[in-house]
């Protein structure tokens, strides 16, 4: 009878394995945002230069504590870099890649329609999708504030630089 077990308690051993593949998307996604963003700054501020190299840093090192956490888990046995809980449950598939081409349309359609406007389109949109299309009155109020409170902090206090669209132009003629 234990000849019977010791394999079964190998296979089951093997199927354990934690899928981590997904969890590793938004880590290395962070890691090339973070070069990206270095390449970036160079003509900022020293200030401004210090604090994102700093920040940046610390992004770098959780990363990297992350990575070789998740190759030791690997090399153990204990994961695999398969994908499972990111493509299942099957019925959160489409809505993820309705958020993903959401997303991507955002970030080409920012340049056009300006950053509050864009923002508000996006918002709205995804948590109509996250919420099966419920209380929409809501979701768009809720996101117009959002929209707004976002183009008061980072254009109208902080004077950032993001696309302008008829909202910014408009509020620019107004103030």
């Amino acid at each position: 009878m234990s000849e019977i077990s010791a394999p079964a308690a190998q296979d089951s051993a093997v199927r354990e394995r934690k899928p981590v593949g997904g969890e590793l998307i938004i880590p290395i996604a962070g890691l090339l945002f973070t070069a990206y963003y270095f390449t970036t700054i160079t003509d900022s501020p020293w200030t401004a230069q210090v604090s994102a190299y700093f920040v940046g840093a610390i992004l770098t090192l959780l990363i990297a504590i992350f990575l070789v956490k998740t190759f030791i888990a690997v090399s153990a046995g204990r994961a695999d870099l398969g994908l499972g809980p990111l493509i299942a449950p099957k019925q959160f598939v489409r809505k993820r890649l309705i958020l993903f081409s959401l997303m991507l349309a955002y970030c080409y359609l920012v340049q056009f329609g300006g950053f509050t406007l864009t923002t508000f389109v996006f918002m709205t949109a995804g948590m109509i999708v996250l919420t099966d299309g419920g209380n929409k009155r809501f979701i768009a109020t809720l996101c117009a504030f959002l929209a707004f409170g976002g183009w008061a902090l980072f254009i109208l206090a902080f004077d950032t630089r993001f696309p302008d669209g008829p909202f910014e132009l408009l509020m620019e003629w107004l103030l």
